[in-house]
């Protein structure tokens, strides 16, 4: 075991669990390197509990005072992005280039959660002669944060800075399959001087996801992950009359058209596709070419070809992730499918036990195909063929997902176009991965999001707080 066993992190510290735990497998070579406690109900009430007393405190002092812990938080993790980054190659595969660019998002939404005093500034008018109205941004108690195994610093930053600097105290569930970043953001945070008891992490699976849904004293409730359990998660807590907001799965679209610059499209579709073995809700899945790309198409499977495996792309999370990505690329070539790159029964030297797959173009792909239609989350590319923009439009739209998009051109109305018709709460215009940069909020539509609102940015500031007006006057 090359790290010692995980336990959850409870009022301040790190507590020992009496509960089963499941061994972790290292996704490059197989080896084990952890445990990981499956916790029940039990620790879930625990760790809200010792959210409940830390909020009186915490939220009583000033937004300021809050901010500055954000910032020595943000030094240290500048401070410590090499080690942090290491520590995402190992646990979950990506590379260290991978994990820096992830850990770089993950200060981008801290530096906003510093901003906060900024921006939540009470809003004050003088409505009439001697009336005044004003706003305040009031926080809402204990809220939890349900997060995937893909992101491991990333997506849990998406909520967990800007929550507790609106005065939130926090419950963090991170993904079973990734639990050593968050054991280390736990460490950093206390660091920082956050008070014991304002972030909470308890490790687990089913059971603690459900007791988070259903314990009274949660407030609200944010999920990332498949579109089946973002839906249930969503009713779940919604049922019990929480705040919930649930980002689910993706099927995006990049739309090619004749024109699009060769090398610059090809190269950018193909670190969409296979960015982060393709383990990414923002990936490309499918790229609709539109007419004659044949240049395009050539140039992406050469790109393609070029990525080393080990090298400059990383596993897929597990065997069981590996089977299933394969199992979508067998089916599609059965179904008639053309496999222009073929990454299966990849190999790495040395990391025979690793659950690597190669970049994966395939084209001739039907709309009607399984792996048209489902998430495949691994480092595979579809190309389905269509005669013009309006078909390329047309099997956008008819997706029930609604995370991502992305055209490519070189015509800035024709393009503004497309942009405008795509069924997508994120779309690029010649950037496959159109994640946007804070301030401006993360979240699709449609089956990718389930609740109102983005989870970053201006507009999840409505989703942590609540506002208190008052109107006074004197006389």
């Amino acid at each position: 075991m090359k790290f010692r066993p995980v336990r959850n992190f409870i009022g301040g510290e790190f507590v020992e669990s009496s509960v089963e735990h499941a061994e972790l497998r290292s996704p490059l070579d197989g080896s084990l390197l952890t445990s990981v406690p499956l916790s029940t109900a039990a620790e879930v009430d625990a760790a809200v509990m010792a959210a409940a007393k830390a909020f009186p405190d915490w939220s009583g002092r000033t937004i300021k005072e809050r901010a500055q812990v954000a910032y020595r938080y943000r030094e240290l993790l500048l401070q410590n992005i090499d080690e942090l980054a290491l520590l995402i190659h190992k646990e979950h595969g990506k590379t260290p280039d991978e994990g820096r660019a992830e850990i770089v998002r993950a200060i981008e939404v801290t530096e906003f959660a510093c901003s906060l005093p900024q921006l939540i500034a009470g809003e004050v008018l003088e409505v009439s002669r001697g009336i005044e109205c004003r706003v305040d941004h009031i926080p809402v108690g204990v809220v939890a944060s349900i997060v995937p195994f893909n992101f491991p610093m990333m997506v849990p930053h998406w909520t967990i800075p800007i929550a507790m600097t609106l005065g939130n105290t926090f419950l963090f569930k991170p993904s079973e399959k990734v639990p050593l970043s968050a054991r280390r953001t736990a460490e950093l945070l206390a660091e920082a001087g956050l008070p014991a008891g304002v972030f909470n992490v308890v490790h687990g699976t089913r059971s603690a996801v459900e007791a988070i849904c259903d314990h009274p004293e949660i407030k609200a409730v944010t999920f990332v992950g498949s579109t089946e359990v973002a839906k249930s998660v969503y009713v779940r807590s919604a049922t019990r009359l929480k705040r919930v907001l649930a980002l689910g799965g993706a099927k995006n679209h990049l739309i090619v058209l004749p024109d699009a610059a060769v090398e610059q499209t090809a190269s950018n579709v193909v670190a969409s596709m296979a960015g982060c073995a393709g383990q990414r809700c923002m990936a490309a899945a499918s790229m609709l070419a539109v007419g004659q790309v044949e240049p395009i198409i050539e140039q992406v499977c050469a790109v393609a070809r070029g990525l080393v495996p080990g090298e400059t792309l990383g596993p897929v999370i597990s065997a069981e992730a590996k089977t299933r990505i394969e199992g979508f690329i067998a089916e599609a070539e059965q179904a008639g499918a053309v496999v222009l790159v073929d990454g299966r029964n990849t190999v790495v030297p040395g990391r025979e036990g690793g659950f690597y797959i190669g970049a994966t173009v395939i084209d001739k792909v039907r709309p009607d195909m399984k792996i048209a239609q489902e998430e495949v989350f691994g480092p595979v590319l579809s190309i389905i063929r269509t005669k013009d923009v309006e078909e390329a439009i047309a099997i956008e739209n008819a997706s029930p997902y609604g995370n991502a998009a992305a055209v490519y051109t070189q015509n800035g109305g024709l393009a503004r176009s497309i942009v405008e018709r795509t069924s997508a709460g994120m779309v690029g215009v010649n950037v496959g991965v159109p994640v946007p940069v804070e301030p401006f909020g993360f979240g699709g539509w449609n089956d990718s999001r389930f609740g109102v609102g983005d989870i970053t940015g201006k507009s999840s500031i409505g989703f942590w707080t609540q506002s208190r007006k008052t109107t006074t006057r004197w006389h």
